[in-house]
Order: C-alpha cells, then sequence, then structure tokens
C-alpha cells in the first residue's frame, strides 16, 4: 500500500482504540476483546455483502450483463437480491435481514422493536428486546445460514448487560470505511481486527500471548520461508498470525489468494474462534477442524503432508503427553519428555511435512542446548537426518507474555530441490 493508505489505517486504528476504550471502561480485556471483535466482524460480513448487494442490482439493470432481467426488471429487483446463490457464488456471507449492520445501527438505541425480515421475497415478523439481544440474534442467524461459521461465533452480548455502551460502540465501528484508495473493505477490516488483537495481547499480558505472535517474528518467518503456493499447517495457529502474512506474501509478490490451502489447529476455543473469524473477514478459506482439540491427543489433520509448517507452540509446556503413546508414529526421532513439549512440538512439524517441505518452529532458546531427559538425543537425530537448515537467534522483550530468549528452528525435509 502507499503511504496515504498507511497513514489512514495508522489514524484509524488509534482513532477507534481510543474511543473504544471510553465506551467499555468497565469490562477487563479478555471480555471487552469479544465485544469488540464480534461487532467488527458482523460489520465486515454486512459491508462484503451490501457491497455485492449493490454489484447484483447494476448487472440486473444492465442489458449487456448476463444477470439482466429483461422489461420487468425493476419489479423483479427485489425479490432477485434476496437470492442467496446470488452471494454465496462469490465467496460472500449470507446475511439476513436482521443481522444487516444499517438495521443494527438504526435500532441500536431502541429498548424493544419489531421487524419484518424480508427472505426471498416472503417476509415474517421478528421482536427483539434489547441491542444485546438483537447482535446475539443476529449473530446466530449469520452463523446458521453460513455452515463454515458454525461454532465460531460467540453470541453472549445480552448476558454481559452492557446495552447502555452498546449504542455508541455501533456507531464507532459503523465509521470504518467501505474502501480508501485501493483499499477495500476487507483489508480495512482485516486491518483493524489484526491490530484490535495486538492491543488486547498487550492489556492481558501473560494469557493474551497465549493467541498473539508479535507481527516482526511473523513476517520475518513468512519472508525466510516464502509460502507462495501449496498447503500452509500451523498445530498451535493461535488467532491465524502466520495464515494472514502468508497471503499478503503471495499478494505482494503478485500471486492470488487462493494459492494456499490453510490447515490449522487450535485447542483454546475462544482462540479458535478468533483465529475463525479472522480467517472469514479476510475471506480466506481454511480448515482448522469442526472443533478444538488437543493437537498431541487428538490430531485433526493425522493425513496433512504440508508444503509449509509454521508455529509459535507455548515455550517449555509440561504434562503434555496425556493420551500420547510412546510409540506415536511422530515420535520418530524419539520419545519426548513428559516434561517440555518443545521437541514433540518439532517432530510433531516434521511428521506433517510433505516430501520437500520446510518449516519453521519458534521456540525457547534452551531448546539448543539442553540434555535433559533425552532432548540432547533427538536433536543429534535430527541434525544427522539432516533437517536441520538454519537457527536465528532473536533479540529479547519481543513478547508481551515472557523475556525467555527465544530462537527459530528452519528444518527442511529434503535438501534436494523439487522438481
Amino acid at each position: 500500500m502507499n503511504r496515504d493508505e498507511q497513514q489512514f489505517l495508522n489514524d484509524l486504528d488509534k482513532k477507534l482504540w481510543t474511543a473504544a476504550n471510553k465506551l467499555l471502561p468497565m469490562l477487563d480485556a479478555a471480555v471487552y476483546k469479544h465485544v469488540v471483535l464480534g461487532l467488527i466482524f458482523l460489520k465486515y460480513v454486512s459491508d462484503a455483502f451490501q457491497q455485492r448487494r449493490a454489484e447484483l442490482e447494476a448487472a440486473f439493470r444492465d442489458p449487456g450483463h448476463d444477470y439482466y432481467l429483461g422489461g420487468d426488471g425493476p419489479d423483479l429487483i427485489p425479490e432477485e437480491l434476496e437470492a442467496r446463490d446470488y452471494y454465496t457464488e462469490k465467496n460472500v456471507f449470507w446475511v439476513p435481514a436482521l443481522a444487516r449492520w444499517g438495521f443494527i445501527q438504526s435500532n441500536a438505541k431502541v429498548a424493544v422493536g419489531t421487524m419484518l425480515q424480508v427472505r426471498n421475497g416472503s417476509t415474517a415478523e421478528y421482536r427483539f428486546n434489547g441491542i444485546g439481544r438483537l447482535l446475539d440474534d443476529a449473530l446466530e442467524a449469520v452463523e446458521k445460514e453460513n455452515p463454515k461459521l458454525k461454532g465460531v461465533l460467540e453470541k453472549d452480548y445480552a448476558r454481559k448487560q452492557i446495552d447502555s455502551a452498546l449504542p455508541g460502540l455501533i456507531d464507532l465501528i459503523a465509521e470504518v470505511p467501505f474502501h480508501h484508495g485501493t483499499l477495500k473493505a476487507k483489508d480495512i477490516l482485516g486491518h483493524v481486527y489484526e491490530y484490535f488483537l495486538g492491543q488486547f495481547a498487550i492489556a492481558e499480558g501473560k494469557k493474551g500471548g497465549q493467541y498473539y505472535t508479535p507481527k516482526s517474528i511473523v513476517g520475518l518467518i513468512v519472508e525466510m520461508l516464502q509460502p507462495y503456493q501449496g498447503r500452509v499447517y500451523d498445530p498451535c495457529c493461535g488467532s491465524g498470525g502466520f495464515f494472514v502474512q502468508s497471503e499478503k506474501f503471495v499478494e505482494e509478490h503478485g500471486g492470488r489468494i487462493g494459492q494456499l490451502s490453510v490447515y490449522g489447529q487450535e485447542s483454546n476455543p475462544t482462540t479458535w474462534r478468533l483465529a475463525s473469524m479472522n480467517m472469514a473477514i479476510r475471506g480466506m478459506d481454511f480448515d482448522f477442524g469442526k472443533e478444538p482439540a488437543n493437537t498431541f491427543s487428538r490430531d485433526l489433520h493425522p493425513d496433512l503432508r504440508a508444503d509449509f509448517i509454521m508455529a509459535n507452540p507455548p515455550f517449555n509446556m509440561k504434562e503434555w503427553n496425556a493420551g500420547v503413546k510412546d510409540d506415536d508414529p511422530r515420535w520418530k526421532y524419539g520419545i519426548p519428555p513428559a516434561g517440555n513439549a518443545n521437541f514433540a512440538w518439532m517432530q510433531h512439524m516434521v511428521h506433517h511435512l510433505a516430501p520437500h517441505g520446510s518449516m519453521a518452529l519458534l521456540l525457547a532458546n534452551g531448546s539448543m542446548s539442553s540434555n535433559t531427559n533425552n532432548e540432547g538425543e533427538i536433536r543429534r537425530a535430527l541434525i544427522e537426518a539432516d533437517l536441520v537448515e538454519c537457527m536465528v537467534a532473536l533479540p529479547g522483550q519481543l513478547f508481551t507474555n515472557t523475556q525467555i530468549p527465544a530462537c527459530i528452528w528452519l528444518l527442511t525435509k529434503s535438501k534436494t530441490p523439487s522438481p
């Protein structure tokens, strides 16, 4: 993007964050995160829907377009605009009438109301009681109409009892524009979503670091691996930062969205939802499994052999091996100790590499020298198998949740160039 567009995004970030914090001072970051990010998601799907709707209306009136409705077109347009297939064919989420941003914003200050919900030319009465309940119903309706979002959206606004603050927050997020320069809705809202994730990670401290990897580290790993085309996998994907940066890499190098197939897994239900929304906002197709799950005891992608694997797992994770057998085929280079999952993550990733695949793994510096409980032997086996391609030592104070010195392991399944 050019300097003007970057400055626009920076100014928008600061404006939204400062204003949003004034609206909900009674909530801590862990709760506030879902309030704001859920609204950003709803704004995105509604914006994308309205953009497609405008395109369709123009097409229905254009004699040169395949969708031209002919002389009776003006009478048929309202019904045709409610046909779901026109939206899903372009990978646009179908948004029911009660979930469209214009309706939500216009009713945000109304305690009780009634609307006529339009669907495929017919109408049905809908009653709501408070803006929190309306938002919950809107998100539930979006999820129901779009199977890809099943179990992803957090429908909990009414229970939080923050109706007095929601109208101001809705008006604030409504100011996020459709476009600016060459930036489109998904670019702007995706950027805002990512910025808020980073700010929440800082606000939550140690807990926030569970779902957020610093952008500088993500960018470095992606630039080194250069995931231009193929299958990308993260076995502890957090909020999906590696996938977002990989798609940016493809676009910056003249490629297109769709060249990468995204696979991930996450055990924390909250983080799994954040990652799924992050992908949906950016229009990325993804497979994170049908639900959160532990990567070691319940691998959701057992047959996957990925071209690129990137991960920032929890450092020095203990008691990770519940339900995992010592003869697991992933432990080709040695059984990882129960007291530290570093080499379990590494071997899990190596196991899932394609024959010419490459991977990058962020670990504590101790992974380079520890000889405790078989770690030294596993490290020796990996080196003797000629898997290690590069090591990167990182500077301190990069993380919100730990000051432990860290490093990046870069491994390649085969150093012979792929055909």
